[in-house]
């Protein structure tokens, strides 16, 4: 699998969606997608790709008073981004640790 990116803005937040569940992330396997995406997405214009390594995975870590955040990995080339695989903080820690070794 390649690198992993997150959508990020100046200020350090993260982009999310907003669900009942809780907040879905986004995540992109290559700048590129993430790029298409924000070209679609009205939302998103304000967030640019960041890669998602260690310190991200600490920065989206949920705390004990939120509930915690899913991740979306998002099909390649799907610009609506409704189309992934649903993903727990555990599961993208461990792809990200993966692909590092």
């Amino acid at each position: 699998m390649s690198t992993l990116y997150a959508m990020q803005r100046a200020n350090g937040d993260w982009f999310a969606l907003a669900q009942r569940e809780g907040f879905r992330v986004p995540v992109f396997s290559s700048n590129r997608e993430a790029m298409q995406a924000r070209a679609f997405n009205v939302e998103m214009l304000v967030f640019k790709p960041v890669l998602v390594d260690e310190r991200a995975l600490e920065d989206l870590a949920p705390t004990d008073d939120e509930r915690p955040a899913h991740f979306w990995l998002v099909k390649d080339e799907c610009v609506n981004m409704k189309r992934g695989v649903a993903l727990q903080h555990s599961e993208l820690a461990g792809l990200v640790r993966s692909e590092s070794v």
